[in-house]
């Protein structure tokens, strides 16, 4: 008691309550974000590091090898980035209350080419996720490249190959299609348009590129049989879904309803096309869309890819969604030779 009554004491007492009373009411802190995170971050950055040494390895000890692995690797941080735009995408439709045919042209686009390369790179995706299973994908992506991978797997070398088997594939149905095209004219009652149809699918054989009039003025057989897309025969349906790159092997209902779900689709694009102006396309995106609507556009330059385009839209534009037949089978009419006339006028 003494010793508290003196200054010194009293003023040491004072100092531990006053810190004791600070720790009582102040806020208590039981996060520990701040070490995990940076935990995370040290892992994160070590994973980055070795990943890049176990890269130059690959790249100095099997370069062909490396090549596979860069691609794969590329491949799939572009699947990602797309599947986070379509995400996006389809979150605005659902806020805006929008349809796929009222998105504007390029977020279109995006949802179209990323339905049918999830469908087709699903099952390399689920293969490789196990641990080391990347090895097996690689395999397959040495052995099966084309009918395994989508076009994000692909070397440039790869693509331009591939790109040129599938429409050369296609191409080997354009006689088949023609002639559907000859035989079933007879049974268009109208006379006049007969002769029109007749003499359209007779000077493509001949190799004669025709004239968007030329294949409008024949519009109105399209819609009803027998080239309606209801009225189509079996062996049309399977021709023009090789064309569309679908698989013919499929009952006649379902190849039906195929064929009219791409052609549709293919046809609110060319609307939204309209709307945006084919002159806001990059040269790259031309040629896409001269390759998905028939032609073989890998080795043409862009300016013949871009005049295509505009009169597949000059055509597409007259056209109702009831003659959207006319639209598959001008894959081939405007399609089969567009080249042969670009080196005739050269």
């Amino acid at each position: 008691m003494a010793l508290y009554r003196t200054g010194t004491c009293r003023l040491m007492v004072d100092r531990l309550l006053r810190k004791r009373l600070v720790m009582l009411y102040q806020p208590c802190h039981l996060s520990t974000n701040q070490k995990p995170q940076g935990v995370l971050s040290l892992i994160t950055s070590k994973a980055k590091h070795l990943n890049a040494k176990y890269e130059q390895f690959l790249e100095r000890k099997f370069p062909n090898f490396y090549i596979l692995y860069s691609t794969f690797m590329k491949g799939l941080r572009m699947l990602f980035v797309d599947g986070k735009e379509v995400g996006r995408i389809r979150r605005k439709m659902k806020i805006q209350g929008i349809q796929y045919h009222q998105l504007p042209y390029r977020e279109m686009e995006k949802l179209r080419q990323f339905r049918r390369d999830i469908i087709k790179a699903a099952p390399v995706v689920i293969i490789s996720i196990p641990p080391f299973a990347n090895y097996l994908v690689f395999l397959l992506m040495y052995l099966f490249p084309r009918q395994l991978l989508i076009r994000h797997f692909w070397t440039p070398e790869q693509q331009e190959e591939f790109l040129r088997i599938y429409h050369n594939k296609r191409k080997d149905v354009h006689e088949e299609v023609l002639d559907s095209l000859l035989k079933s004219a007879h049974y268009v009652t109208e006379q006049a348009l007969q002769n029109k149809i007749h003499q359209l699918a007779i000077q493509v054989q001949q190799g004669v590129h025709p004239e968007v009039t030329n294949i409008q003025e024949v519009r109105s057989a399209f819609s009803g049989p027998p080239f309606g897309m209801t009225k189509l025969d079996i062996q049309q349906m399977k021709a023009l879904s090789r064309i569309m790159f679908l698989t013919p092997h499929l009952p006649a209902f379902f190849l039906q309803r195929r064929l009219r779900s791409h052609i549709f689709e293919i046809h609110h694009l060319d609307s939204a096309l309209l709307q945006l102006g084919s002159k806001e396309l990059t040269d790259e995106e031309v040629k896409k869309a001269c390759y998905i609507r028939g032609l073989n556009s890998t080795h043409l330059s862009t300016e013949d890819c871009r005049k295509w385009l505009n009169c597949w839209l000059q055509l597409s534009e007259k056209l109702k969604e009831s003659e959207a037949s006319l639209l598959l089978h001008s894959m081939v009419l405007l399609s089969a030779n567009y080249l042969q006339s670009l080196r005739s006028v050269d």
